[in-house]
């Protein structure tokens, strides 16, 4: 097992990442503050893990309450989110319950977002069971929801108690998810970390494949280097902002074809691949950049070409995003792989031809 913390004085906390954590209740009870929790889960999960995580907890004298809810991105919305209250006030759950997350990054923004507003604040712990949510979701404390004119518009910051990251999960995770996952790995290379961006370049036949040594470096070098980011700017102030390189353009695209129907990693990668465009339009990459980008994108089988929506359409739903400041869309583009820049100063011409690539 790999440990290491994500540190917020008072509030700092530990990251496990190993085989065979699930089963490991001494892992989990220095950090609960009663002997009671609720895990919230999905159906997909349930059946593969819900047990195993529970039935530790149990023998060491913890109550357990199981909140199994419906799987998917289009799930994760104000409807769902009342389900895991119902729940809570059902069992009488009090401020010193804990709330585990057990899933991907629906899971842990749905359980992260309850346990922010229950009670005014109830501690939670995060169990992530898919690559994208051990690398990135689960990690630094955004929390929420989805709303219909927006992604993760509805949330607060809300930093969990542990982040408990079991890679053995991922040998039931179909392939298009393992991919969608390597998508936010490759990220953290393309932001700030050009060394481990050429060791994915080397590596990721292996990763593809569940080399769990090399999933375990990965998955360990990626929250490095998020945890690094959130302990500098925990409320994306400034530098956090960073790790949404390629999410306005992949957001568009997820709100536009309907969540879930591409994947957030899926969309993440087309979308960087947009931004690489826009800054090679800039003179910030050279072609050469951009190949490099494709071909690694294309190694993790993760689409490289994002749907035609048409330009007014992208810039539509775009300036929803989060990010949009006095009005003025920002980006996250490229200076050179391994260093990023958020930026709203870009022409605005130069963008529309990018967006005028998308196509079907």
């Amino acid at each position: 097992m790999k440990t290491l913390e994500v540190k917020l004085g008072d509030r700092t906390y530990p990251i496990h990442i190993g085989q065979g954590l699930l089963a490991q209740a001494e892992l989990i009870l220095p950090h609960l503050k009663r002997k009671q929790v609720a895990i919230v889960t999905n159906t997909t999960v349930a059946p593969l893990y819900l047990e195993m995580l529970s039935e530790p907890l149990r023998r060491a004298g913890v109550d357990v309450i199981s909140i199994i809810l419906p799987d998917g991105e289009a799930y994760k919305n104000a409807e769902t989110l009342n389900l895991i209250y119902d729940a809570l006030l059902q069992h009488r759950a009090e401020r010193s319950t804990t709330l585990i997350a057990l899933g991907g990054g629906v899971i842990g923004d749905l359980t992260g977002y309850a346990a922010a507003t229950y009670l005014r604040g109830v501690p939670f712990i995060q169990v992530p069971t898919t690559l994208l949510s051990q690398v990135d979701s689960s990690v630094g404390g955004k929390t929420g929801i989805n709303h219909p004119l927006g992604k993760n518009m509805i949330g607060a910051f809300y930093q969990p108690q542990l982040v408990l990251a079991d890679i053995d999960t991922l040998k039931t995770l179909p392939p298009r998810e393992l991919s969608a996952g390597l998508a936010e790995v490759i990220k953290y290379g393309l932001i700030r970390d050009a060394v481990f961006f050429d060791w994915l370049e080397s590596n990721m036949h292996r990763l593809v494949a569940l080399d769990m040594e090399a999933l375990t470096y990965a998955i360990y070098r990626s929250c490095e280097n998020k945890a690094e980011v959130v302990a500098a700017d925990e409320r994306e102030a400034g530098e956090r902002a960073l790790l949404n390189l390629g999410h306005t353009f992949g957001h568009a695209i997820e709100n536009a074809m309907g969540y879930g129907v591409w994947l957030h990693g899926e969309a993440v990668a087309a979308g960087t691949m947009l931004a690489a465009d826009l800054s090679r339009r800039m003179h910030w990459l050279n072609d050469d950049d951009v190949v490099r980008m494709r071909a690694i994108f294309k190694a993790a089988n993760l689409p490289i070409d994002p749907p035609a929506l048409g330009v007014d359409r992208y810039l539509d739903l775009m300036g929803l995003d989060k990010k949009v400041v006095d009005g003025k869309i920002r980006f996250i583009l490229q200076q050179a792989i391994g260093r990023s820049v958020v930026t709203s100063d870009y022409d605005a011409e130069a963008l529309r031809q990018t967006l005028a690539l998308a196509h079907d």
